[in-house]
């Protein structure tokens, strides 16, 4: 008996997915809670499968050149460090919890930001990445870099960069 086009074509699609960063930032909440709120409204199945992802830095990148005391200093720093990850990690869950969203994977990954969201797109096969915008001016983003623009001209899927309305004093 052969198949119709409408049967095969019913096969089961692989759901797209949605990488979010997340960190410690008020940028960064703002950009999860405007995904969660355009994306995955309540009640609705949203076309994606969410993974937020913290980039962890690595200890002995925040305490930098080792010296005298380093190694002493080392288990406290990524002791801090690992506490951080879990509080952005937590409070992302719970914003996606209150948000109705309750099918999210959570990664904590130990690098560079770039990197690690880079890769993650890659581990995912994602469709589209969403990072928030420090709104660092061109001095600052030439000295520290852009983790967005890096990721927009690397991550091999669509960014998104969700800005952060500037508040009027």
């Amino acid at each position: 008996m052969a198949t119709s086009k409408d049967e095969s074509s019913e096969k089961a699609q692989p759901q797209p997915v949605m990488v979010v960063a997340i960190d410690e930032s008020d940028h960064s909440a703002y950009a999860l809670r405007w995904t969660l709120d355009h994306f995955f409204t309540a009640g609705n199945d949203s076309v994606f499968k969410l993974v937020l992802v913290h980039a962890r830095p690595s200890a002995t990148s925040s305490v930098g050149l080792a010296g005298p005391g380093a190694a002493e200093v080392l288990p406290i720093v990524d002791s801090d460090l690992r506490k951080i990850a879990a509080r952005v990690a937590d409070s992302a869950k719970q914003l996606c919890i209150k948000k109705s969203v309750n099918n999210v994977i959570v990664e904590v990954v130990e690098g560079d930001p770039r990197n690690v969201l880079c890769d993650t797109v890659d581990k995912y096969h994602a469709s589209i990445l969403v990072v928030g915008s420090h709104g660092y001016g061109a001095i600052k983003r030439a000295v520290l870099g852009s983790v967005s623009d890096y990721c927009a001209h690397h991550a091999h899927c669509s960014v998104m960069i969700v800005k952060k309305p500037k508040t009027k004093h």
